[in-house]
């Protein structure tokens, strides 16, 4: 396997766990980071698979989520 797909595999295997280990103590807030950021991994690893990058795709895409879903989480709670 070449690195690029080891890597993936790996970042998908992450997303993966990371919603297999479940947000119930967590806040609103909480859970939309991090789903948001292990969306963002994810489509970061494609992107950057594709490129040739998937790490630094998985790491700019995973910040990028995180900040989008604490955003948009932040904007629900000043809506009410």
């Amino acid at each position: 396997m070449r690195r690029s797909h080891r890597t993936s595999a790996f970042t998908a295997l992450l997303v993966a766990g990371s919603f297999a280990v479940g947000c119930a103590g967590m806040s609103p807030t909480e859970q939309r980071t991090l789903s948001g950021g292990a969306i963002g991994a994810g489509a970061g690893a494609l992107i950057g698979g594709a490129t040739g990058h998937p790490a630094a795709g998985a790491a700019i895409g995973g910040a990028t989520g995180a900040a989008g879903g604490f955003l948009y989480q932040k904007s629900r709670e000043h809506d009410r």
